[in-house]
């Protein structure tokens, strides 16, 4: 928390100016307040009553002795009012498109010169030739029929460049009137001042007979960055305080842009526009003119809040974490520090900034979305902080055989399939039959299979085996394979005290019961689960991308959970007290993920769960990219169903119904948060989504209304970006540390698992939105991808001879074969690079803000170009041969 404090001041250490002040030669004025703008007071809104211009004028008489104004007509009654409080008044007379407005202000411009004795200068027009309301010619009639009419001298006011480029408009003006504006032109902070006064020389050096006004001189203490253009509150007033004393020494005479912040210029000039002012627009001081500049004057108490937040935070998670490494509790002690004090910084945002609704709307789906991520990678964070040091884990199980001549507890293995390829199923059944244990019995139940070629070699195989294979055949079954599994369960003997459940895929290893019944000795275990695993995955690049990804979960993801006892069920390589099944619902037919859902029900009946991370059986990875995004998806919508079946207990412990909860209705607080912080990634997966949808949408907005929208916030998009970088190296370094493989196969299972995120983000809204599900079978044991790629033609004689118009078709049959799969991933990716080139030609790319918001469309982009190289790599030949018969994924990848 101390070195968090400290890093606070080191970042917002002061910047050191001149002195300046107290005074100022003069003060650019505009009176609107916080919520008003002239567009309102001229369409019958009212401009500020005399008594607020009275008010704001006491307080620019404090520091200042004349004032620049931009209306005459609108607030007659400005000059009279300055007067009582010794202020002098260059007086702006605002030239426009409506010419009736313009002979108003024309003619209360003349008024006011010849009748207050403090208006001292006229300024016809601001900036008419520059935005080309008047051309040079017709401005010039103006300040001839003025200058025709008073005894005050009368300029225009243009930026200095104009001046140099209309020089014909200097015979017309008593004094020339310049702005200078170094943040308009992308000058930095550095050397604004000098490269500003630069320019008034040039302009003095054009023009040595007349008086030159510098009529607005600033810079923003906020906005997009321009070039090397940077608005900070700290490069205001380090400008503002460097000129004056700059001006002081000169002895120019010159008016601060401005007096007021006027968030109401949002709309006319972007977020600069509005941070202008020497004062905010509560009129409140936004620096000292002489000590130290501070970048942020709220520093010290957002550092407070952060440190002692994330403090309070790590005293109760380490209190709860005996078993954490020193080097683990340091790890996730910096990092929780960091990301409360960034945390801090985003909700304290908005009382920075004059927000548009634009902007608000932003901010909606932004700082949720931000905090969601937060906890998020707290979360990754605390995963990576307990598994990537050894010795932090405590709860770890090996095999544990029955002691030599005990009694061993009679179990019932249930496979259940539908459509799958015989000859798969038959290669689990031999796996089967070679358990080397003597108390077991095998229920095959088919449901569903309507092709008897399907179906009718396994009946005629299980036919063959001794009596303790059984086969039934479900023609129309509900239920999926929930339905399948509680069918088995009903014919299970009634000797049977553990329920083995195997995959149509899997073979089994011989010692797989042998190994693992004796947890069930104990009477509080309920669930025994052994890894996935997989074969025959060597031999083609997505298969093995796909490999490894599963792989990771169950190397990192489980140990995690398994440290405090809340494991993921799976449907295969589990085994389950029979009794436990029977007497607290059986399988959950309504749910998508019934095996997970199963495994919760149990946690709640205080039953407790076993993990053995010895590979006991290996199945086969998906057949095509198409069918791992339908197994990830249907994951992802089953447990956003067993969100909402169980919600009262995962969030408040709480069962349905009911107000204190029984005991036979409770989870520990590590289960329920291993559920939640589980799922919380695939709600990151939703939500990213939903913000690609929205930052099209923005981004088309920005380009068509640049004047009503603009692009979020520097600080909105830097937590997108801080999260794909931790994310980026966390994950790798767990798998470095976990995962048996290659830093190839680390790069292939990133890129499988980032491809998943589309479908993913499908299953999750389908889950939260839709009462039913349907259950997609993933297709295994058919071809290695479902796409073929066409074979290899033969290299041509020539390079100019184009190739044969049949391989050429069949080329692109593959390809469109290959795609099919990401059609709408490919559209977002379109999307999304359409978007960033739009931004990239349309707006200065070197602006920060331009440049995050590309970044995050370019990482926004990822998991859909991940997809395609996925859909590509799915339809790739196999690279070698298959693997040799009974060679192991345990094998291959060196004993763990």
């Amino acid at each position: 928390a101390l070195l968090n404090y400290a890093l606070w001041g080191w970042f917002n250490q002061p910047v050191a100016a001149p002195d300046a002040g107290p005074r100022v030669a003069g003060l650019a004025y505009a009176p609107f307040q916080r919520w008003d703008s002239p567009a309102a007071a001229y369409t019958g809104g009212g401009f500020p009553a005399d008594a607020s211009l009275d008010a704001d004028l006491a307080q620019l008489a404090a520091i200042t002795d004349q004032i620049r104004t931009y209306s005459a007509a609108a607030m007659p009654a400005l000059p009279r009012l300055a007067a009582a409080h010794g202020l002098r008044v260059t007086l702006g007379i605002w030239l426009h498109r409506d010419q009736a407005n313009n002979a108003r202000e024309l003619a209360a411009g003349i008024r006011a010169a010849q009748t207050e004795p403090n208006v001292t200068r006229l300024i016809v027009g601001n900036e008419t030739v520059l935005h080309r309301l008047f051309t040079p010619a017709e401005l010039i009639e103006k300040l001839r029929q003025v200058r025709a009419a008073v005894q005050v001298p009368v300029s225009t006011a243009e930026p200095w460049h104009v001046w140099i480029s209309h020089p014909e408009l200097a015979d017309h003006v008593d004094f020339i009137t310049i702005h200078l504006l170094p943040y308009w032109e992308g000058v930095g902070i550095e050397s604004a001042v000098d490269e500003s006064l630069e320019r008034l020389a040039r302009v003095r050096a054009r023009f040595p007979g007349k008086p030159v006004l510098i009529g607005e001189i600033g810079y923003p203490s906020g906005g997009d960055q321009i070039k090397r253009a940077v608005a900070t509150p700290a490069a205001q007033a380090a400008f503002t305080r460097q000129f004056v004393q700059r001006a002081k020494t000169g002895k120019l005479d010159y008016f601060l842009m401005e007096a007021f912040d006027q968030p109401w210029k949002l709309a006319e000039e972007g977020r600069a526009g509005a941070f202008w002012g020497v004062f905010d627009a509560a009129r409140q001081p936004k620096f000292a003119f002489h000590g130290p500049i501070e970048a942020d004057a709220y520093w010290r108490a957002k550092a407070l809040a952060s440190s002692l937040a994330a403090f309070v935070l790590l005293v109760w998670f380490f209190s709860r974490m005996p078993n954490l490494r020193p080097l683990a509790r340091s790890a996730f002690a910096v990092t929780a520090q960091a990301v409360l004090s960034f945390a801090t910084v985003l909700v304290t945002l908005p009382l920075l900034q004059y927000l548009r609704a634009g902007d608000w709307l932003m901010l909606a789906l932004l700082i949720p979305t931000s905090l969601v991520m937060v906890v998020i990678l707290l979360a990754h964070l605390f995963e990576f902080a307990e598994l990537f040091w050894d010795g932090s884990l405590k709860r770890r199980f090996a095999p544990r055989a029955l002691p030599a001549g005990a009694r061993q507890p009679f179990v019932s293995v249930h496979l259940a399939c539908c459509n799958e390829p015989p000859a798969m199923v038959i290669a689990t059944l031999r796996s089967l039959e070679a358990l080397d244990y003597a108390a077991f019995e095998v229920v095959v139940v088919d449901n569903n299979t309507a092709d008897p070629a399907l179906w009718h070699p396994v009946r005629d195989y299980v036919a063959t085996r001794p009596a303790h294979f059984r086969f039934f055949h479900l023609p129309l079954w509900p239920g999926y394979k929930a339905g399948a599994l509680n069918f088995a369960l009903q014919q299970a003997s009634a000797r049977a005290e553990v329920i083995a459940v195997v995959d149509a895929d899997y073979v089994v290893r011989p010692e797989w019961l042998r190994s693992l019944t004796g947890y069930f000795d104990d009477p509080h275990t309920g669930v025994v689960q052994a890894p996935q695993a997989h074969r025959d995955w060597g031999g083609h690049l997505f298969r093995k991308m796909m490999n490894w990804e599963y792989d990771g979960f169950f190397r990192i993801g489980m140990h995690h959970r398994n440290e405090r006892d809340a494991i993921i069920q799976h449907g295969t390589m589990t085994l389950i007290r029979a009794a436990a099944l029977r007497e607290h619902g059986q399988w959950s037919e309504w749910c998508m993920c019934e095996d997970a859902e199963l495994g919760l029900r149990l946690m709640q009946q205080d039953l407790r769960t076993i993990y053995v991370d010895q590979v006991m059986g290996e199945g086969l990875t998906p057949d095509s990219f198409a069918d791992f995004k339908k197994q990830r998806q249907r994951w992802a919508q089953g447990g956003m169903q067993i969100f909402k079946a169980h919600w009262r207990v995962l969030l408040l412990n709480r069962a349905a119904g009911t107000g204190a909860v029984p005991r036979r209705d409770w989870l520990r607080r590590a289960q329920r948060y291993h559920f939640l912080a589980g799922w919380l990634p695939w709600v990151g997966d939703a939500l990213h989504l939903v913000f690609v949808i929205a930052a099209l949408a923005w981004t088309a907005a920005v380009l068509a209304w640049p004047a009503v929208f603009s692009l979020p916030i520097a600080l909105c998009m830097l937590p997108l970006a801080v999260f794909c970088a931790v994310k980026l190296v966390i994950g790798p370094l767990l798998y470095w540390r976990r995962v048996p493989c290659t830093a190839g196969g680390i790069a292939g299972a990133a890129v499988a698992g980032m491809a998943l995120s589309h479908a993913i983000a499908r299953g999750v809204l389908a889950g939260l939105t839709q009462r039913h599900g349907v259950f997609n079978i993933t297709a295994k044991g058919g071809p290695a991808a479902g796409v073929r790629a066409p074979p290899l033609m033969p290299l041509p004689e020539s390079f100019n001879r184009r190739p044969a118009p049949g391989a050429a078709a069949r080329a692109g049959h593959w390809l469109k074969a290959a795609l099919a799969p990401v059609r709408e991933e490919l559209l977002l990716l379109s999307g999304l690079v359409t978007a960033v080139l739009a931004i990239g030609i349309s707006r200065e790319s070197a602006q920060i803000e331009s440049a995050l918001w590309m970044t995050m469309l370019t990482l926004q982009a990822l998991p859909y170009f991940a997809a395609l190289i996925c859909a590509l790599a799915a339809s790739l030949p196999e690279t070698v041969g298959h693997r040799p018969a009974g060679a192991t994924q345990l094998d291959a990848a060196g004993s763990r």
